[in-house]
């Protein structure tokens, strides 16, 4: 799943490689997919983008967004986007497949669930996903400051909520997911079923601390090991507390660690 880290990588990497370029053919909905979420009708994405150069790639918390002239390119959840070498083989099933005037293309395919929407910038405004990712502060920036930190526990009646639930639901940190959550509560050594109310100010410290630095140190090393970057290299970010523990071994003191919902 793109979240902070990823999204961050990608808008590095896609403005790097991407701007300047022009769609010389847009191929949506090859592969059907019931949870791939387009704009519209994916037989017309050809029409929306093909013929037109490509500008900047932002990142909006777990979002990634690619300027096309007049229209704009968002992608976001289980959607991976990666890039193809001219001499490349195009796979045969994808959900978005873009081939530039330089003969490389960018191929997207959606895991579970994603979205891979082309729109006319104001289109998506009614969105609540895609406008609160643009208003919220990103919390690898300054605007996301423990004065900031403290006032969302208090206008979200925070006390009750889980840490979990606090840091990861309701868009309360855009990008913020499950996927980067596991090795923040690790690095704060908070359990995630704690009651915010029931944290100490030792705690609000730890936490606030672990999320500015974790998903610091998540986009300084490329991204987390389990998601692949527009190279379709996987993130220099060893996690701690995700698939890759595979033996379900706390590194920190050698004991079991017990996955459940």
């Amino acid at each position: 799943m793109i979240e902070l880290p990823e999204s961050c990588v990608l808008e590095q990497q896609l403005t790097k490689e991407l701007e300047g370029r022009v769609i010389k053919s847009a191929v949506a909905g090859k592969s059907p997919h019931g949870f791939a979420f387009f704009m519209g009708e994916p037989a017309d994405y050809a029409g929306k983008l093909e013929g037109k150069r490509i500008g900047r790639t932002r990142h909006y918390g777990g979002r990634v967004e690619i300027e096309v002239e007049d229209m704009r390119l968002e992608f976001f959840d289980g959607v991976n986007m990666t890039l193809l070498a001219a001499d490349a083989k195009r796979p045969d099933k994808h959900q978005l497949l873009l081939e530039l005037d330089d003969g490389r293309a960018l191929v997207c395919k959606v895991q579970m669930y994603g979205g891979l929407m082309a729109y006319m910038p104001g289109e998506l405004d009614d969105n609540m996903y895609h406008t609160v990712a643009r208003e919220k502060p990103d919390p690898l920036t300054n605007a996301f400051d423990r004065t900031y930190f403290d006032k969302m526990l208090a206008v979200n009646g925070g006390g009750k909520l889980s840490a979990k639930a606090f840091l990861a639901t309701e868009q309360r940190i855009p990008g913020l997911g499950n996927g980067v959550l596991q090795d923040i509560l690790f690095v704060a050594q908070i359990h995630p079923k704690s009651k915010m109310g029931k944290l100490d100010a030792d705690d609000m410290d730890n936490m606030y601390g672990a999320v500015k630095n974790t998903l610091k140190e998540m986009t300084e090393a490329g991204g987390r090991d389990t998601e692949k970057d527009a190279y379709g290299t996987p993130g220099g970010y060893k996690t701690v507390m995700s698939k890759a523990n595979k033996a379900l071994v706390c590194p920190a003191c050698g004991d079991g660690v017990k996955k459940e919902a």
